[in-house]
């Protein structure tokens, strides 16, 4: 008897590092549901991966289309392995600079669309198992200059995923794994837009990552999940001990934030990202 690929859903993965998750899951077996508000781009990732790829429009914030898009390929592979929540939003400045609706969308996109990605997969996958990774971001561990709201909203995303997956096992469920990536910056289409932003400089602080290196791993996380996986690892460790020693941080942004704007002009200039 043959039975239909196991499910796979990815939010946000109509481009960048989500398109490149999709594809992988797809040479994985997987019967995968590309989602993305931008309904054109969904559409074409889902063509370009193949005939049994599906899709859907899907604006995170909204619990109603999250749960359709579970109800979508848990119809079509009456099973869901795994739930990526990759889809997020960044807008820099100061947080008393930008206007209450972008501040709230930051939070809704990048918190709350997590949260809701994260419900609907647990609720098709209990009893039968599953892995929710969860795209986080650096920011999500330390004080991000510039920053500040999207940070706030990948604190909110990792301490949302890092207490109910306590919750899952305080329950008995243990079938059911939940995994935060925390990438630096990425070169993707978020990152191409902020070259002349000061305000992102701290992005550009470290060594950028290309989109194949965050979704290589992706690909150990899905062998081997992990609460948290920081990537790069020295970063990540950066960051860690900025956060324990919070005035010890505080007074490294000053030469982090300059390094961050020299990268960004000579990449202005027509250097390749490092």
């Amino acid at each position: 008897m043959n039975r239909s690929p196991a499910g796979a859903v990815v939010t946000g993965a109509g481009r960048g590092l989500g398109r490149l998750i999709a594809a992988i899951l797809v040479e994985r077996g997987h019967r995968v549901l590309v989602t993305d508000i931008d309904e054109d781009a969904a559409h074409a990732t889902a063509a370009d991966l193949g005939p049994d790829v599906l899709w859907a429009a899907v604006d995170v914030r909204d619990e109603t289309r999250t749960a359709a898009a579970r109800d979508l390929i848990m119809a079509r592979s009456g099973r869901l392995d795994v739930w990526v929540n990759n889809a997020g939003v960044l807008v820099t400045g100061p947080a008393w600079e930008q206007p209450p609706e972008v501040r709230r969308l930051m939070l809704e996109v990048n918190g709350l669309g997590t949260v809701n990605g994260t419900v609907a997969a647990i609720e098709a996958m209990r009893g039968t198992g599953g892995h929710i990774v969860n795209v986080v971001s650096l920011a999500g561990l330390t004080a991000v200059p510039g920053e500040a709201v999207y940070a706030a909203s990948k604190h909110a995303a990792i301490g949302f995923s890092l207490s109910t997956l306590a919750d899952l096992r305080l329950a008995g469920i243990k079938e059911i794994d939940i995994s935060c990536l925390c990438p630096d910056g990425i070169w993707t289409p978020m990152l191409h837009d902020k070259l002349d932003d000061p305000a992102s400089a701290l992005s550009f602080s470290g060594t950028l990552l290309e989109p194949e290196e965050a979704a290589a791993a992706v690909r150990k996380v899905l062998d081997r999940p992990r609460p948290v996986t920081a990537i790069p690892r020295r970063r990540g460790l950066q960051v860690r001990l900025a956060d324990a020693f919070p005035s010890l941080g505080l007074r490294a942004v000053p030469l982090a934030v300059a390094r961050g704007r020299r990268v960004q002009r000579k990449m202005r200039a027509g250097a390749a990202p490092k």
